[in-house]
């Protein structure tokens, strides 16, 4: 959701800046180590990339979701072709403006378009080998990872994460007295799920928290209706990420421990997870929320949205707080969003003249408010949504919010499959993890505006 990923960077900007007062002594955490060397940099200028799929012979496919192309590199990133596009020059049509990549059977890749309710297999040379209709059409936007990663495990399951479903019956209908049409509520949680591509069959393998947003509807004299969304910019959520076995890590954002989901369906708890974490008083609750509509006043509704990932450098304004690079359609506040039309006027067609419920009335969606400082969490986060990725050895890879200032790019937490922590890793300033590649291979992306560099570099 573009607006929620919109406050989430907002929320991320402040998070390393609001430690208040002196911290006592924390848990034993492994030594930061830096992340290895950049080995390769893209020349090519991309937009902002929605995700990557690494092959194993270090050639790479990027989903470049603003320029609607699919690019196959080599492995330097030196030099490129084009799998799909929007123009006659390729075969393949990139189809609406939403599509992904998932990593399928060996080296072949699904190329899923939501619109088309299609799923293109890909070769190891980007040609189109057949074509599948996606498994479930409520979920193809999921399968596209629209709302992260999906993945095909080792038995040809595609596991996913859905999107939170309201209850839509209760959508438009007239509200107390006939004033503004209610508005279902928006759930705070979604499911993962599992569903095999031969059998069509579906397994729901948990529930994760999500973040919560609300939506509140008012109608003014002049029958204008006005939905804002009330949002909490410090929320508590849980995380996901497949490894490569076909297990599933869920993340517990509360206490900061993996729920693990093996290929088999057995499951397991690990232990907590060490972590230095930091109290919030009322009075830093206050003055983060002051914070966050301080800063949204002064960056406008539409204005890109700096952050400061791991509580040191600023990368360029754009970067999205979660891991990845921005969504490239627009922030919904003040746009008109829905118009509901009255009786029709002289030619038949509904009238949307705003004069009230006789003549219709606009619905738009300007800015967001936020919670009550009494309503965010004790104690800050560990993470937020789209902080969690696995790499090709197993280990599952935690973005954690900074306690303290900490020089430099992000920090991850590497935990390994028993649940424990081994490493922390710092990534260059200005940098995400797009994704990891075979032989201890990461590739990390960077904004500059509406461009971005696509890097490559070694974990150690």
């Amino acid at each position: 959701m573009r607006l929620e990923s919109h406050v989430k960077s907002l929320s991320f900007l402040l998070l390393g800046a609001s430690v208040a007062g002196a911290q006592a002594k924390g848990p034993e955490l492994p030594p930061i180590r830096q992340l290895g060397a950049v080995t390769a940099t893209a020349k090519e200028k991309l937009g902002p990339v929605s995700n990557i799929r690494p092959l194993s012979d270090g050639r790479v496919l990027v989903n470049d979701q603003f320029s609607r192309r699919v690019m196959l590199f080599d492995s330097k990133l030196e030099n490129f072709t084009v799998v799909a596009d929007s123009t006659s020059a390729t075969a393949n049509a990139y189809g609406g403006r939403f599509a992904g990549l998932v990593a399928y059977k060996g080296d072949s890749t699904l190329f899923v378009d939501p619109q088309s309710l299609s799923m293109l297999v890909l070769d190891p040379a980007g040609k189109v080998s057949r074509v599948m209709s996606v498994p479930s059409s409520q979920d193809a936007m999921s399968f596209a990872g629209v709302l992260g990663v999906a993945v095909v495990d080792p038995q040809g399951r595609l596991v996913y994460r859905s999107s939170p479903r309201p209850d839509m019956r209760a959508f438009g209908g007239p509200g107390a007295a006939g004033g503004a049409p209610r508005v279902p509520e928006i759930p705070d949680s979604a499911g993962i799920f599992r569903i095999d591509l031969a059998t069509r069959k579906v397994d729901t393998l948990a529930f994760i928290k999500t973040q919560k947003v609300k939506m509140n509807v008012t109608t003014a004299d002049n029958g204008r209706v006005m939905m804002t969304s009330e949002i909490n910019p410090l929320p508590v959520v849980d995380e996901w990420a497949a490894l490569p076995d076909g297990s599933v890590a869920i993340v517990r954002g509360r206490d900061y421990h993996i729920d693990w989901i093996n290929a088999d369906g057995s499951r397991a708890s690990a232990p907590k997870i060490p972590f230095e974490w930091q109290r919030l008083t009322d009075e830093d609750k206050v003055a983060f929320i002051d914070s966050v509509k301080a800063a949204r006043e002064r960056m406008g509704a539409n204005a890109p949205v700096p952050v400061t990932p791991g509580g040191g450098g600023t990368p360029p304004a754009g970067a999205n707080a979660a891991g990845g690079p921005p969504p490239a359609n627009p922030p919904m506040e003040g746009m008109r969003v829905m118009v509901f039309g009255g009786p029709p006027g002289s030619d038949g067609a509904p009238r949307r003249d705003g004069a009230g419920p006789a003549g219709g009335f606009n619905m738009t969606a300007p800015a967001p408010t936020f919670v009550a400082p009494s309503e965010l969490p004790d104690y800050k986060p560990v993470f937020l949504n789209g902080f969690v990725r696995a790499d090709t050895e197993g280990n599952v890879w935690v973005r954690t919010i900074p306690t303290k200032a900490i020089a430099g790019g992000p920090v991850y937490d590497v935990i390994n499959r028993k649940g424990e922590l081994v490493e922390r890793v710092q990534i260059p300033v200005g940098r995400t993890i797009a994704g990891f590649g075979a032989g201890g291979v990461v590739y990390l992306t960077t904004r500059d505006g509406m461009t971005t560099k696509l890097e490559k570099a070694t974990v150690k």
